[in-house]
């Protein structure tokens, strides 16, 4: 039989691979339908967040509400029949179900007729999340106990005459059997699951608030994400990787902010040996350069001893990381950072230090373990130390499955229907040439720099210990950390020295890469989108990292809307800088949104007060039409997919490959 086209070795065997899995035309033809319905369908809300530093009941609070989706429902569906105040109370409802319950139930008499209201209340919220999905995928969110009760509440409108009575009585039966808690609970969950499609972490998830391993816990639960690596969660990847110098700079920063408890309880990491090496050897020494800051940690429980023990482990530690990071820059010269070698630039005669030309006196320069004529060299003691402390980064159980998750679902910089996402910048110079990176002997720069940095990024993780590779991704890790115009990090140099030991301010300063001025001109915003292959109206950059001076004025969107910071101080440590708490984007089939978060009252009076977190949400730009599955790269995944059943059904038809009709 002659067939209408002329198949090639490969299609064929593609194809007949493919009819494995659609062994029909009939089959076949099912899921072309399928997937012609589901490109017609809205597309999914995407749900942006940068910066959130640890601060786990602020974040789980903005997961809980979906940045104000949910919120925003509510008023849209209950505004005109609702008062404020029940409108609150059903929100926290869903945001902590069983906690408001509780407290619901204490104070209500007719407990049947607020569990029939608000069973009502909750399947008609989540007939609304639910729309924009098949009916196959809203089952697949559906909790297993409840998937049955559920189905049939959402598919069965209460309105319906002759369904009327049925859809009563399966709510009553549900009251009946006691089972009335345990379905609030679940349809929270589903509304909840079902408000955000897909969510983007746009960097540092851990550092400077308390407990960013609850973060990472509910991230691993979370239905679909992605997650763009923030110079704070390299940080802890390249500790958790082996890295000496990224474990020391782990234990600097959280003793600095009195937040050890993410180090010791979160993930169970002994300091012990840091401790009993401090008392000993800085037990004689001046150590008012390195007392932790209680005032940001809110913690005022630590008596005189303890102050005086975390001091000396914090100087201790802290001169660790001058002498490792004094050895990287010596062994990477590439990295042009000379200038930072600074331990050997003391004079201790006249307790001062001359940093580009300038001399400041220095407030310490007691550094027992320091030799002047060898002052990058560790003592014996100092080696034993950091590799006993860099072994338990190593053992950590949590914090392994913890730094797997984020290179399973994270890079440092993701393309995702139209827009950029990365934490940091775009390298340039300032005339707006892309800068260019001597690494590995090759010069980068632009997306080509972004990829390098990525797969050397995973290399001090998955290859093999010990060897040369997997040092050189390590060491590739810390300059992402601290390098010099890093694209994670973003400024000139880290002064960490000129924090700790000069008093003038004027030696503190880190200066900005030219990316944070260029990025207002659109023109260039568009270039930088270019070079990564984006080009269109409605693609963006969407950055984190440095905090929006939102109290003074600034705007988040810059460039002319072609490019969004969401960094607007999520962790209260920054608040003072940009004078609110946070930004979310929100995007929907309609557009875009920013949201702006005032701090948050803490979970037991958001639970006890329906204290949510004020928010003040503006679409800042709108589809000229509503965007369709059909529209995203998930629709154009779906595409070749059709594309590719519609040649086998023409395949069938031509007889090239053959049916298997299963008995």
């Amino acid at each position: 039989m002659k067939t209408s086209k002329v198949y090639s070795e490969q299609e064929l065997r593609y194809l007949k691979m493919l009819s494995r899995q659609y062994p029909t035309v009939k089959a076949a033809g099912t899921e072309v339908i399928n997937l012609q319905a589901i490109m017609n369908l809205p597309k999914g809300t995407e749900f942006f967040i940068s910066d959130v530093h640890g601060e786990y009941e602020a974040f789980l609070h903005i997961l809980n509400s979906c940045s104000g989706v949910i919120r925003y429902t509510l008023d849209e569906l209950f505004g005109d029949t609702l008062s404020r105040g029940k409108i609150e109370e059903l929100a926290t409802l869903i945001y902590y179900p069983k906690e408001k319950t509780d407290q619901i139930l204490r104070r209500t008499e007719d407990q049947e007729e607020w569990f029939r209201l608000t069973l009502h209340r909750l399947v008609a919220v989540c007939r609304v999340v639910s729309t924009p999905y098949t009916r196959s995928k809203v089952r697949k969110a559906l909790p297993q106990d409840f998937e049955y009760i559920i189905g049939e509440l959402l598919n069965t409108p209460a309105s319906e005459k002759d369904k009327h009575d049925y859809y009563e009585n399966i709510i009553a039966t549900v009251i009946r059997t006691g089972l009335a808690r345990d379905l609030i609970a679940a349809l929270a969950q589903v509304i909840k699951r079902l408000a955000v499609d897909h969510m983007h972490v746009v960097g540092d998830i851990f550092d400077r608030g308390p407990r960013a391993d609850v973060i990472m816990d509910s991230l691993t639960k979370f239905h679909s994400l992605d997650i763009q690596w923030g110079n704070h969660d390299i940080l802890w990847m390249g500790a958790a990787s082996g890295s000496r110098t990224l474990v020391a700079t782990v234990l600097t920063n959280s003793m600095r902010y009195n937040n050890l408890e993410v180090v010791e309880t979160g993930y169970g990491i002994s300091l012990r040996p840091l401790s009993v090496f401090a008392n000993d050897v800085y037990k004689d020494t001046d150590v008012h350069c390195f007392h932790v800051k209680l005032e940001e940690s809110g913690s005022d429980s630590f008596s005189e001893k303890d102050m005086l023990l975390s001091a000396r482990m914090n100087k201790a530690i802290t001169v660790i990381l001058f002498k490792l990071e004094g050895q990287k820059i010596m062994r990477h010269p590439e990295y042009g950072m000379n200038d930072r070698l600074l331990l050997d630039k003391i004079d201790y005669k006249n307790r001062c230090i001359t940093i580009d030309g300038i001399t400041y006196p220095l407030e310490d320069t007691d550094f027992p373990t320091v030799d002047p004529a060898d002052p990058y060299a560790l003592t014996p003691e100092e080696e034993s130390v950091i590799d006993q402390l860099t072994a338990s980064f190593e053992h950590s159980e949590k914090l392994q499955r913890h730094v797997r998750f984020l290179y399973s679902k994270g890079s440092i910089y993701t393309i995702y229907n139209g827009n950029l996402l990365l934490h940091g910048c775009i390298p340039m110079t300032e005339d707006g040439e892309l800068l260019k990176f001597n690494l590995d002997g090759k010069e980068r720069s632009g997306k080509e720099l972004f990829d390098y940095l990525d797969a050397a990024a995973r290399q001090a993780y998955y290859l093999k210990r010990g060897t040369l590779e997997r040092r050189i991704g390590m060491d590739i890790l810390w300059f992402l950390w601290a390098g010099r115009n890093s694209p994670i990090f973003g400024r000139d140099r880290m002064t960490t020295f000129e924090r700790r030991l000069i008093k003038d301010e004027s030696a503190w300063k880190e200066p900005k890469n030219a990316y944070y001025k260029l990025y207002e001109d659109p023109e260039v915003c568009n270039a930088l989108l270019k070079e990564f292959g984006l080009q269109g109206e409605h693609c963006h950059i969407i950055n984190g990292h440095i905090p929006v001076k939102a109290g003074k004025g600034e705007s988040p969107i810059k460039g002319g809307g072609k490019l969004i910071v969401i960094d607007g101080g999520f962790c209260k440590a920054y608040q003072h800088t940009s004078g609110i708490a946070g930004y979310t984007l929100i995007y929907d089939s309609y557009g875009y949104r920013i949201v702006e978060h005032q701090p948050f009252a803490g979970r037991k009076a958001a639970i006890e007060g329906n204290l949510d977190i004020a928010s003040a949400s503006r679409q800042f730009e709108r589809l000229e039409k509503r965007q369709k599955i059909a529209d995203t790269d998930t629709g154009r995944r779906l595409f070749e997919q059709s594309e590719d059943l519609m040649a086998l059904l023409q395949a069938f038809k031509d007889g090239v490959v053959t049916e298997n009709h299963k008995e």
